[in-house]
């Protein structure tokens, strides 16, 4: 035990050389925003946030992983940047969906959360300036792609400015002691969509009952003894409701894909993607061109996906997600070839690419 005390105490000095660091660290973050805010620059570089991430992961030796590295650095930078200037970021809440977990995943825990009812809403709060950036679910890799969001990307003029992949586990919550004593759930579509063969295997006489949210249907089912609801740990703890049971996920691997929007374009990091979407004239052999294009420039196309113009019957727009940023030579060319090939290009956003 004596062993045992003597590296305890050798432990808590180092802990103390941290916090004496760590304050350091905070007074010269406060001295830059006060020279930010004298010269009128941008508070929020993420740019220099990810450098800091791979200058670290790089240089570290271990035993410490590299993972926890990026983990601790981020609630560093978090609680730092929010001694400049509170961060405010819009999601689909309330407190505990998933696009609050892919929140806290990518900004940080002193981040200022605005929870909103909807996915339009977040983009309206951005695009007021009410929020600095939002945070909007994208695809799955179970149930694709949301084309809801989709669709609010081709009418607004935000920008992405990061990716964030979160692992999604889903778990059936209640005021109940038992999976007998459930009759209703209470679900946001595309979770209970994920669930779909767990839920007709355990209980295919239930009805589900569409909320706006995962953490929405937490909420109600904290409410009613009787039913149940389709959501995150987070969300059991938060509303005081019992875990029935955990991963019902139909997929076990099963990862969310968020988008994070903001008012401008991110410049390059050097392992980026970028975002378009265009529409292509209406001739035998256009989409081939149109793919031969990048395939010439060297443009690898991660996701290609179509969806109705709204314009008129059988119209439509596509959206690409490609390897490169806008600003590369290779990828300007390539988007140069599209234009004389398409109705229209957009560029929807360039983001470092996210893990």
């Amino acid at each position: 035990m004596s062993e045992i005390e003597e590296l305890r105490q050798k432990i808590d000095a180092i802990d103390s050389g941290i916090l004496k660091l760590l304050n350091e660290r905070a007074q010269h973050v406060t001295e830059i925003g006060r020279i930010k805010k004298s010269k009128n620059a941008e508070i929020h570089v993420p740019k220099r946030e990810l450098e800091i991430y791979q200058r670290l992961e790089k240089s570290n030796p271990g035993p410490f992983p590299n993972e926890a590295v990026r983990a601790v650095f981020r609630e560093i930078i978090s609680a730092c940047l929010s001694l400049e200037q509170p961060l405010k970021v819009a999601f689909l809440g309330p407190k505990a969906t998933f696009s609050h977990l892919a929140c806290m995943r990518h900004f940080g825990f002193s981040t200022h959360y605005v929870p909103v009812n909807s996915i339009r809403d977040v983009f309206l709060e951005v695009e007021k300036g009410n929020c600095i950036y939002g945070v909007v679910p994208i695809e799955n890799s179970t149930e694709g792609v949301i084309t809801h969001t989709l669709d609010l990307l081709a009418d607004s003029e935000l920008k992405i400015s990061a990716e964030v992949m979160l692992e999604v586990s889903h778990n059936l919550l209640s005021k109940a002691e038992g999976l007998d004593k459930v009759q209703k759930i209470y679900s946001f579509n595309p979770p209970a969509a994920q669930c779909r063969q767990w839920l007709a295997t355990n209980l295919p006489n239930v009805p589900v009952q569409e909320v706006f949210s995962s953490a929405r249907a937490a909420e109600m089912a904290a409410q009613d003894p009787a039913s149940a609801a389709i959501a995150s740990e987070l969300a059991a703890d938060l509303y005081g409701l019992n875990i029935l049971s955990k991963r019902i996920e139909d997929n076990p691997n099963n990862i969310t894909r968020f988008l994070v929007v903001g008012k401008k374009m991110m410049t390059p990091t050097g392992r980026d993607k970028s975002s378009i979407m265009f529409s292509i004239k209406d001739k035998v052999g256009a989409l081939h061109n149109v793919l031969e294009a990048f395939a010439r420039h060297g443009i690898n196309l991660t996701k290609i996906e179509s969806r109705p113009s709204r314009r008129k019957s059988w119209d439509y727009v596509f959206f690409a997600d490609l390897e490169g940023h806008v600003e590369e030579e290779r990828v300007k060319k390539a988007l140069e070839a599209l234009e004389g090939l398409s109705s229209f290009v957009k560029i929807l956003g360039a983001y470092p690419v996210g893990s």
